[in-house]
This record gives structure tokens, sequence and C-alpha cells, in this order.
């Protein structure tokens, strides 16, 4: 069996319900690097809320972060890392229409560190940060350098107008996607970003070619992922329009460590 590229999604695919790894996932994950295969975290997650999962599975591969706007391998300098940004004039500019969008919160995030316009909203587990300093607040001031990704929060009915509104006046500098899951969040990145060309470059480094890529997804931000693997897979949780372009459907759901019994039986682990 050709060596693979195994491209995986975090939230709702490699993580349960509690964002964990299970012990099952982890297991299987190693015993496919152990046969020789490769895997590579691919998310919309910046990674200041990624990299446990990376030491985790004690993985050594290039990482995808924020859908793909950084490519990278932590912890160390690699001639390939690529970081695309956000021109933070278009922070403010969308700061300047919040009331006007019906925004609850504005946050421009980079590797490191986030900036948000208001704590109103504030939940210390989705920004990864217990205690948001003063520094943490969304103004000229403390956003000095291009942003990575941004996060915009609307109420659910507002949602597709707010999209689209967006795209209207910075689409030709940027891409509007909308989070699954409870919340209304729309995640702004660079125009063109996405996980596919970011898991095409870890491929390449890793001279994996495109039909030897396996990759696991749930979400309308891993649509592009599924589509450019030779081998998509749609976890059973996932929605509808995913499962339609995917290869194939786990069985059972991240709850049910749907990923790692899918991947023990193709890869006979």
């Amino acid at each position: 069996m050709n060596k693979k590229l195994i491209a995986i999604d975090l939230d709702g695919t490699t993580l349960n319900p509690e964002s964990i790894i299970t012990s099952k996932t982890q297991e299987t994950l190693r015993k496919a690097i152990d046969a020789g295969h490769h895997v590579s975290i691919a998310t919309g997650r910046p990674y200041r809320m990624s990299y446990q999962y990376y030491q985790q599975l004690e993985l050594t591969t290039p990482m995808v972060n924020f859908n793909g706007a950084l490519v990278h391998i932590p912890n160390q300098q690699w001639a390939g890392e690529q970081e695309t940004l956000i021109n933070k004039e278009i922070v403010f500019e969308i700061l300047a229409q919040k009331n006007q969008l019906n925004l609850d919160f504005i946050a421009a995030e980079n590797r490191d560190t986030f900036f948000i316009d208001t704590f109103d909203f504030f939940d210390a587990k989705f920004f990864a940060s217990p205690n948001p300093k003063p520094e943490n607040l969304l103004s000229p001031r403390n956003l000095t350098t291009n942003p990575t990704s941004l996060l915009v929060r609307t109420e659910k009915q507002y949602a597709e107008q707010v999209s689209a509104e967006l795209t209207r006046q910075f689409g030709k500098h940027v891409d509007v996607r909308t989070w699954g899951g409870p919340m209304a969040i729309l995640e702004i990145v660079s125009k063109g970003i996405e996980k596919a060309k970011g898991i095409h470059q870890v491929a390449n480094y890793l001279s994996i070619e495109q039909k030897d890529v396996i990759a696991f997804g749930d979400e309308h931000n891993d649509l592009e992922l599924l589509e450019y693997a030779g081998w998509g897979v749609a976890m059973a949780n996932g929605t509808e329009q995913l499962k339609g372009v995917a290869n194939d459907v786990t069985e059972q759901t991240n709850e049910e460590d749907g990923l790692a019994n899918y991947l023990e039986k193709l890869l006979s682990l």
C-alpha cells in the first residue's frame, strides 16, 4: 500500500463533543503513523487552540490552522511556512459598521493572541483565555499588525445578511464563511484561503501524491478539502452538503470514534 497523508479536521471529526481526542482515536492514529503514513491536522482553529492536540498525537508534520491561512511546522523554522494575513484596515472598517451590521462582537486573531472589541460576549473556552486583559481589546492602539483571521458574531436571523454585506464590501480581499453550531459566527480570511490549499502544500512537502491523500471532515469548511483528497470521508455527524461531495461517510459519529473505526478498516491497522 502506498504511504498516505491523512488530513484530519478537529472539531466534530477527530475531537469528541467534549473536545477530547479519545484514547481509541489516539492509538489508531499512532498505528497509522507507525505503519509509515503521515497525519496532518487541518483546522479552522488558531494555533493557540490546537497545539495541545498536535502534542498529544506527537506529530512532526506541517499543520494547517485558520482553514489554511497558516501552514507551519510548530516550534521550528520551516522554509515552507506560509501565513496569509488580512489588512487591518478592513477590521476597523467593519468595527465602524458594527451596529448597522447587527454584530455582537468583532475579534481579530493571529497565531498567538486575539483582540476583541467587547468583553460582553466573551467566552473563555472559545478564546482559550480565562482572563482577557486590556491589551486584548480591539483598537488601533492594540492591533498594530495585520491579523490572520477575523471572527464576527451575530444572531442567526442576521447571519446570511451579514455575510452577503461583508462579501459585497470586501469580497475582493476576503472570503466570509459561516461556522456550524448554535452560535452564528462568521469567519473572515484572506481571499482564496481554504484547507485544501494548505494540505496540498503539506502533501508536496511530504512527497505524497493527491490520490494518496485521505481527508476527514464534518463541516462546510472541509468541503474543498474532501473534494481535493484522493479519498474524502465525511463524518456521520457531518453536514448533508459535505456528505454529497465525499467518497464515503463514516458509520459512527465523532462521539463514537467514527474516524478511528473507519481508518482501522481502510488501512487494515
